[in-house]
């Protein structure tokens, strides 16, 4: 029976960093994925195969240079989803590559299977009918979850389906109903309707993303209905049912989704977005005196230690925030605390990107936050309009804000949305985790052209405004 120092169930993002940060510990490290390929959701359904697609869909209907070459403009008449699978399994076959040398180069075991906790140190491996035992020091649970599926959703994969099976429809819709306006939902209706699907997004809250600051909100709603997409906010529905089309077009078969409020949407498709299940319940973790709540997600204390002190979890299986980048983060840091490596305390202005249509990228406080915190603060805006970068690119309805302390100029919060959001976010979370002041971005040099200088507009009209210029 083999031992490790320490042993990681699951190969995401979590498990990944975790594991390798054993290995440069010098320990002995082995991880364990159950599926038959590398990277969890976030390179085989989730993060990457989303943003895959969206690059592919954004490239190949001339989307993203329609503001310089004019609406008409576009790469690929006819876009099948051969065409976007294509591009999406190349991805995802690089990063199997990456992974699979990054675990050999640090010498972790691979062991593929099941695990199963047989005791507190004790692990159950299955697959394909054998079994193997081993023993460990030190467990990370990084098993990730998966989209929620309620029993009374009509799921047949062809045309109602969770977003693991989106990129397997056969051919495009002509419609679909997106269910859950949360970032997958809000994701993927976007995609969709820059392929000219017809799209329905149907959200309970009364609008999208409620954590990001309102005025963003309020510009991507405005450009999601601009893109065709009808938004049915405050509405929750009550019932999914295949029904018969009408029979002057066919009689095509449609899904009908049936809301509380008695209004009836129908689409030759339904993509049901909302929420995800944890998958740790069948890992045994009863044996070792691990309890999970009823979504199968563990709680952990700030050193991502479980009730059970040599079991740490890391990743979408502790919750909030459920970020790629943060998993990793996660992961690494509850393997340095097992074998008492001492770290500083985890930075918690990590940013969020929503890599819809347009682009949405957030780090530190919103208005709505501020105000309710009482810290007096002003608000400095640069449209992409306004930097030569944006007029290249074909933006005209980018737009970054920095949110600055009245008194002592601090920022306390950059939003972005439009071109490259997620890219142009990390200089002002750099300059926020420095302590830096909007006179940072008037007092250096940004090359010229491009977004970054938005920064130092936005710096100045903030600036401008508290000297009621």
């Amino acid at each position: 029976m083999k031992h490790y120092d320490l042993v990681v169930i699951g190969t995401g993002p979590a498990g990944q960093k975790g594991a390798i940060q054993a290995a440069k510990l010098g320990k002995r490290v082995a991880i364990i994925e159950k599926a038959t390929v590398l990277g969890g959701a976030a390179i085989n359904t989730g993060t990457i195969p989303s943003k895959a697609l969206r690059e592919a869909v954004l490239h190949l209907t001339g989307h993203a240079k329609r503001g310089l070459f004019g609406q008409s403009y576009r790469v690929k008449k006819d876009i099948t989803i051969a065409d976007l699978a294509a591009v999406s399994q190349q991805v995802i076959r690089h990063e199997w590559e990456l992974i699979q040398d990054q675990l050999e180069r640090n010498g972790i075991d691979l062991i593929w299977g099941k695990a199963h906790f047989e005791g507190p140190n004790l692990l159950q491996i299955q697959r394909n009918g054998d079994a193997e035992l081993l023993t460990a020091d030190k467990f990370l649970v990084a098993v990730g979850t998966r989209p929620a599926r309620p029993t009374n959703v009509p799921f047949n994969e062809t045309s109602v389906f969770c977003s693991d099976q989106l990129l397997h429809l056969e051919r495009l819709p002509k419609s679909m109903i997106v269910v859950g306006g949360g970032v997958i939902g809000t994701e993927y209706a976007c995609i969709m309707a820059t392929l000219g699907v017809r799209v329905i997004l149907v959200e309970g809250r009364s609008k999208l993303l409620g954590f990001l600051d309102d005025e963003i909100t309020e510009a991507f709603q405005y450009q999601l209905r601009r893109a065709g997409i009808t938004l049915r906010l405050g509405e929750k529905v009550e019932k999914i049912d295949e029904v018969k089309g009408d029979p002057t077009t066919g009689g095509k078969p449609l899904v009908q989704a049936t809301l509380e409020s008695g209004k009836r949407l129908r689409a030759e498709t339904l993509l049901y977005a909302v929420g995800r299940q944890g998958v740790c319940g069948a890992l045994g973790l009863d044996n070792v005196g691990i309890s999970f709540d009823d979504r199968e997600r563990l709680k952990v204390n700030d050193h991502y230690q479980t009730n059970i002190e040599h079991v740490y979890a890391a990743g979408d299986v502790i919750g909030f925030p459920s970020l790629a980048s943060t998993s990793m983060e996660q992961g690494r840091r509850a393997v340095c605390h097992a074998f008492g490596v001492k770290e500083d305390n985890f930075n918690t202005l990590f940013p969020y990107g929503i890599y819809a249509v347009p682009e949405i990228s957030m780090v530190g406080q919103t208005e709505e936050q501020l105000t309710e915190a009482g810290i007096p603060y002003e608000a400095g805006i640069a449209t992409y309009d306004e930097v030569s970068r944006g007029k290249l690119l074909g933006d005209h309805t980018g737009m970054l804000k920095l949110l600055i302390h009245q008194d002592d100029h601090t920022i306390l919060g950059v939003h972005a949305i439009g071109t490259q959001a997620t890219e142009l976010i990390h200089i002002g979370q750099a300059v926020m985790t420095l302590k830096g002041t909007a006179q940072y971005f008037i007092q250096n040099v940004f090359n010229y052209p491009t977004l970054a200088e938005a920064y130092r507009v936005a710096a100045y009209n903030g600036l401008n405004k508290l000297r009621h210029i």
